[in-house]
């Protein structure tokens, strides 16, 4: 039986002062009326049952992602005590499934991108799950067609094809310097990493076990309490002690059998405000909104972002980003945007978490 879980558990810093501790990037409804987490749950309802899509956020968010994907039965939503990194988010969702449907496959999906169009997606996913089941022993992973040589992202080479679409993965590359990412365009051999995977349950498990021995005991005894009375015991005594790292660190870098599907879609990861300008469409002078409440006199280019009705006036001013909460108001120019984690830092150092 095919599985798809949803990753729900970041922080999103960089979308700081509406993105917080209690309301993450992935639930705030800024794109069209919807959350980053609805849109991927409506991706993920064209090709599988709700019954078969699944959550996996903290804990403390599991009432917001209720009232976001409503359809989705609750015992499908996971809730995490701690959030200790995607090889865990990975393998405890992965625990728990082997438990409810031994020998089933298992999708891996993020929620903090915008993928068009859906029908394309669709696609490559369901030739996802299709190369899992042929070749159980591989780990599948879905690359993005580049459209530009991006320093932010992970890159997948693509080796020899072994189905329409589907090749051998050759090597990972993280994050390399512009002429490199350019090199790798021009080669036509490169994805970006999406970060979403596909594979049979016990496979992820098994490189689990492979790499993370004690990862894995600690999963296994996450997963076997899980629809027990005593999964609060259990799992909070284990789950903040696990390994903190990522998957692709842990296993994807180091498995042996790895397929790449390509997904020929616009994919855009809505990891700060600049990421604004690939999906909202800009007025005549190249400003984006995402509030009807302001006005713009001689200036151009600019983000702006409010999360009530709240007005936002400028004049004069190019290549600003705005963005205005109930108690928080960040002001910086676009080509530092990328500061905003240091900044938030030092928010934290001054004001500890009254404002995060």
């Amino acid at each position: 039986m095919r599985h798809a879980v949803i990753m729900a558990g970041g922080a999103g810093t960089r979308l700081w002062p509406l993105s917080r501790a209690a309301r993450p990037k992935q639930l705030l409804r800024l794109f069209g009326g919807q959350s980053l987490l609805r849109q991927a749950y409506e991706r993920l309802a064209q090709l599988l049952p709700n019954e078969s899509i699944y959550v996996i956020t903290a804990a403390a968010h599991l009432a917001m992602v209720r009232e976001e994907v409503p359809e989705i039965p609750e015992e499908n939503l996971f809730g995490e005590p701690v959030g200790r990194d995607t090889v865990n988010a990975v393998g405890l969702a992965a625990a728990i499934l082997r438990e409810r449907d031994p020998g089933g496959q298992m999708g891996v999906f993020t929620a903090d991108h915008i993928i068009n169009p859906v029908d394309t997606f669709c696609q490559a996913v369901d030739a996802g799950f299709r190369a899992s089941a042929d070749r159980p022993e591989a780990l599948v992973t879905y690359g993005i067609r580049p459209s530009s040589p991006q320093t932010g992202f992970g890159y997948v080479r693509r080796g020899e094809m072994v189905s329409d679409g589907v090749y051998v993965v050759q090597e990972f590359t993280e994050k390399p310097n512009i002429t490199a990412a350019t090199q790798y365009i021009a080669s036509g051999e490169y994805y970006w990493n999406s970060g979403m995977f596909t594979w049979t349950i016990d496979t992820i498990l098994d490189q689990i076990k492979q790499h993370l021995p004690k990862s894995y005991e600690g999963l296994t005894a996450c997963g076997k309490a899980w629809d027990s009375p005593n999964r609060d015991s259990v799992v909070g005594r284990i789950y903040s002690e696990l390994l903190k790292i990522s998957i692709d660190f842990a296993v994807m870098e180091k498995a042996k059998h790895v397929l790449v599907v390509e997904m020929n879609c616009q994919w855009v990861d809505v990891g700060s405000w600049t990421a604004l300008d690939h999906v909202v469409g800009p007025d005549e002078a190249g400003n984006v909104a995402t509030t009807s409440h302001t006005i713009n006199l001689g200036s151009r280019g600019n983000i702006i972002v409010a999360d009530d009705d709240h007005l936002i006036a400028t004049i004069g001013v190019d290549d600003l980003v705005i963005v205005h909460s109930n108690n928080a108001t960040l002001i910086c120019h676009k080509r530092d945007a990328q500061g905003i984690k240091e900044l938030v830092s030092k928010v934290r150092a001054e004001y500890g978490e009254t404002y995060l």
